[in-house]
């Protein structure tokens, strides 16, 4: 039936849905009116994903985000459902549009990636808390929420300290909540550069006492006393030649000792 020739005599949503849907599931895929149809039935069930969207606000996601993702479940619904099977189109595209919501938790809004198994432990520990706060009238242990979900206590933990990772602080916020007070990140230690050095530094004071005593004294002259060549042969009383070759052989020697630290 062309969309031009549809007539919905109430004209309430619901039958104007229920014509629509029965159309578009009859059409064949190349008919010229079925993206119209598809369009006009997406447009009238717009409220049922925001609806559903709604009941997951408080979970911390963007409310934009959750009508998206909502949406995408809807259309997912309006593409799938076949009015024949007897099943009306909510009670269809209801379980549809909030299965895209959870994984859309499960797989999207984690601040560090972690295993699949532990964000589906993740919600299941969750539901598990509701249901048992409202059952115990006060928080569950975690050997009763381990009962109730028919686990080990170890992995209900593991489920815990894995849901750590579904949220990250910025390095940039505040610690006392003042806009002008210490930022997180200028809390956290950092490297201190000397320490790259300290093993560095050991094995060269070793490797220094195998040599000669001049060969040793013309090195700390070189790069302890930043002395020329000039300068340190009249210390030493040779030529500025010889202080290049012994600076030459000796340097050889101290790689060689020193291997991959140089």
């Amino acid at each position: 039936m062309p969309l031009s020739t549809m007539r919905t005599p109430t004209g309430r949503v619901e039958e104007d849905t229920t014509v629509l849907l029965t159309t578009l599931a009859a059409m064949p895929q190349d008919h010229p009116d079925r993206a119209g149809v598809r369009d006009r039935a997406i447009e009238l069930l717009l409220p049922l994903a925001h609806h559903l969207a709604r009941r997951f606000r408080e979970r911390g996601e963007p409310y934009d985000d959750l009508v998206q993702t909502a949406t995408l479940g809807l259309i997912k619904a309006v593409d799938r459902f076949d009015p024949e099977h007897g099943t009306d189109f909510a009670g269809f595209a209801v379980p549809t549009i909030i299965g895209e919501i959870k994984r859309h938790f499960r797989d999207r809004t984690w601040a560090v990636r972690v295993p699949r198994r532990l964000q589906e432990l993740r919600l299941a520990i969750n539901e598990a808390n509701t249901v048992l706060t409202q059952e115990l009238g006060r928080s569950p242990t975690v050997a009763q929420v381990a009962v109730h979900l028919g686990v080990s206590e170890e992995d209900v933990l593991e489920g815990m300290e894995g849901a750590r990772a579904y949220k990250a602080a910025s390095l940039s916020t505040p610690v006392t909540g003042e806009p002008d007070s210490t930022a997180l990140g200028d809390l956290l230690g950092a490297d201190d550069p000397g320490y790259e050095n300290v093993e560095a530094r050991t094995t060269l004071v070793k490797a220094l006492a195998t040599l000669p005593e001049r060969e040793r004294r013309i090195i700390l002259l070189r790069y302890c006393d930043n002395l020329t060549q000039q300068q340190i042969a009249d210390r030493v009383g040779v030529s500025q030649m010889h202080v290049s070759r012994l600076l030459t052989r000796t340097l050889a020697r101290l790689r060689e000792e020193l291997g991959e630290l140089v």
